[in-house]
């Protein structure tokens, strides 16, 4: 059924009145609207033969705003106080500084570098919300599939079937021990120097990089304990239970332990990444943050880098 509405308000008529209303006068509402003076008088006009009643009764050239005219302008300011809210909104996230983001990440980035980049991305974005959570990796895959989460932060992960992998960046890992462990008398530590000591063992992909890594130097991975995060290990390690092997992240993140770290040889890089839905419609906001953390991490990297 068609439905005919010949008197439907005209928005921008609505939007004239609204802009007489406040700034006084034509030629102020004029050059507020970008429009001519006479322009306006014309819509003034055209609205009040709409409505069918006088908003201003005119003498000398002076508009004085009728008794319904105030009453209409009481109906219209708080539609148009939502227009400006929302126009402000649009500018928002057209410069990111407005959105939410949805973020779950595994402990040795979500403990380490992700809060630092997340504190300094929220400065600078103040209508900016977060919801933030650090899961085992399983956890946080699956969160993102489900789109639960926009955005996971995951170590040691270069491919995934369902998700796309986004590499942020590459790290070394390292030895860490206890305070005066033989071990720290060494400038780099080989998977013979650990078989000859306790040895704490991860059982996260991390792990499985460190196995390759004995396998290839002819050392049997024979960890005396076994863990499922890097952290733990730091803190088994600062009890002195034996010598693990984590990423620098971790490392970083248990500096206040009593611990020691050298260099694990052969070099073992692990990769830092980004893991998303391949198809979803990400917004510019968190397409912007991972692009920080990438910035953030390789800008440590640097950092370490010799000569630096």
């Amino acid at each position: 059924m068609k439905i005919h509405r010949k008197n439907d308000l005209n928005l921008r008529l609505l939007e004239i009145f609204e802009a007489v209303m406040r700034c006084r006068t034509t030629i102020d509402a004029a050059e507020e609207l970008g429009i001519s003076q006479p322009a306006v008088s014309t819509a003034i006009k055209k609205f009040e033969k709409q409505v069918g009643f006088t908003l201003f009764d005119r003498a000398n050239r002076v508009m004085k705003p009728t008794e319904e005219a105030r009453q209409l302008l009481t109906e219209v300011e708080p539609v148009f106080g939502l227009l400006r809210n929302i126009e402000g909104e649009i500018r928002d996230l057209r410069s990111t500084k407005s959105g939410r983001l949805r973020l779950a990440a595994t402990p040795p980035l979500g403990h380490s570098a992700l809060p630092e980049v997340l504190r300094d991305f929220l400065e600078e974005r103040t209508g900016v919300t977060v919801r933030y959570d650090i899961r085992r990796l399983e956890t946080v895959l699956e969160s993102v599939e489900t789109g639960a989460v926009e955005i996971g932060f995951v170590l040691g992960l270069e491919y995934h079937r369902d998700l796309k992998v986004i590499p942020l960046g590459e790290s070394q890992l390292v030895c860490v021990m206890p305070s005066g462990h033989p071990l720290a008398a060494r400038q780099l530590v080989t998977p013979a120097d650990i078989a000859e000591h306790s040895f704490i063992g991860l059982e996260s992909n991390i792990g499985v990089i460190i196995r390759k890594a004995f396998h290839e130097a002819g050392v049997i991975h024979a960890p005396r304990a076994e863990v499922r995060y890097c952290h733990t290990a730091c803190v088994l390690a600062n009890a002195g239970i034996g010598v693990g092997i984590v990423d620098p992240y971790s490392a970083h993140f248990a500096s206040s332990l009593n611990v020691e770290l050298r260099p694990f040889h052969p070099e073992t890089a692990v990769l830092a990444a980004a893991v998303i839905r391949p198809n979803a419609n990400y917004s510019r906001v968190a397409l912007e943050f991972i692009e920080a953390v990438k910035d953030r991490l390789k800008a440590a990297e640097t950092e370490k880098a010799p000569g630096s």
